[in-house]
């Protein structure tokens, strides 16, 4: 666990975009959703949105089902087994600002 909220801790307020990655795994939390929906959804450019699901994927964040344009996007097992500290984080970096 402690490994996981490091690296939490660096993709959500230790790196630039860490807040909008905090909202897509928070937006994602309530249900599944492709690049489109998310940057409709968050107001966010869809190339903003890929590079940050990008970056979620590779640190086993998210996961991801389907292919290009039709690819929806999950919280992985790994961030649903320690989502108390994506919780927490997402407490003290503002969860108000969305």
């Amino acid at each position: 666990m402690r490994a996981v909220k490091r690296l939490l801790w660096w993709l959500l307020a230790g790196s630039t975009g860490g807040l909008n990655r905090a909202r897509i795994i928070h937006t994602l939390d309530q249900r599944p959703y492709n690049a489109n929906q998310l940057a409709e959804v968050l107001e966010l450019d869809y190339k903003t949105v890929r590079h940050h699901l990008d970056v979620l994927e590779e640190n086993d964040m998210i996961t991801s089902s389907g292919k290009k344009y039709a690819k929806m996007y999950f919280v992985s097992p790994l961030l649903e087994e320690n989502f108390e500290v994506f919780e927490e984080i997402w407490e003290q970096i503002g969860k108000n600002q969305t």
